[in-house]
């Protein structure tokens, strides 16, 4: 069974076309990146695979179910903007998160804060950007699920936090989960992708198996998307 699929896919705004017959197949276990510039239609297509929009047409399909109740509990979902309450401590984010989700591990969720040395009775507004950033992912890759999908979760912080983001990622997902990444910093992630989507304009414009395109092309991933998206 394909862990998601999406057929035919449009979203508007108005009269304005966001998504165009958007057609995807994701399988298990690869970590995969959805790439495009500023306004391409990437967040709108994470937004709709997690419930959060609806499909003006098309459907999209959670192990062979429609997006509802029954999807929520298989994606664990990282936004672009933290939705979680800066007041609270790190401790009652677990707690919530824990209450929330039947399939989130509170132990994982510790002794990834351990390795970082952040006390679980601070608050997140006392934190940089980068570590709420880190707190984050550590609530969203400690849930047990078959599908994590993370919506610029290097943007806005420094080098080492994202070598610290993307180990995080590689070592902590599921087994046999897979991990669609959606970001513009490509040279920073190319190396943990196994596949590649290019979006442009709302359309699927490229996909394939990223080493298969690297030696195709000649070039890696990032001056692939240079040379394809070059104003």
């Amino acid at each position: 069974m394909k862990l998601l699929e999406c057929k035919n896919v449009n979203k508007r705004f108005g009269r304005k076309e966001v998504l165009k017959n958007v057609n995807l197949t994701i399988p298990k276990g690869k970590i995969i990146g959805l790439l495009g510039p500023n306004g391409s239609g990437k967040t709108t297509l994470i937004k709709l695979i997690n419930g959060l929009l609806e499909p003006n047409s098309g459907e999209i399909l959670v192990k062979g179910e429609k997006v509802g109740t029954k999807s929520k509990k298989i994606i664990s979902y990282l936004p672009e903007r933290s939705y979680v309450d800066f007041n609270m401590k790190v401790k009652e984010l677990i707690k919530y998160f824990s209450d929330f989700y039947d399939n989130f591990d509170s132990d994982k969720a510790y002794k990834l804060l351990d390795r970082l040395n952040i006390n679980a009775d601070d608050k997140l507004t006392t934190m940089s950007k980068g570590m709420k950033e880190k707190v984050g992912l550590i609530m969203v890759m400690s849930r047990k699920a078959d599908l994590y999908i993370l919506d610029e979760p290097i943007g806005g912080v420094d080098p080492a936090t994202r070598d610290y983001i993307l180990d995080t990622i590689l070592t902590n997902f599921n087994e046999g989960a897979s991990i669609i990444i959606s970001t513009h910093l490509i040279a920073d992630i190319e190396k943990i992708l196994d596949e590649v989507i290019f979006i442009k304009e709302g359309t699927i414009y490229l996909t394939g198996d990223a080493d298969k395109l690297r030696t195709k092309k000649g070039k890696s991933i990032d001056e692939i998307f240079r040379e394809e998206f070059k104003c």
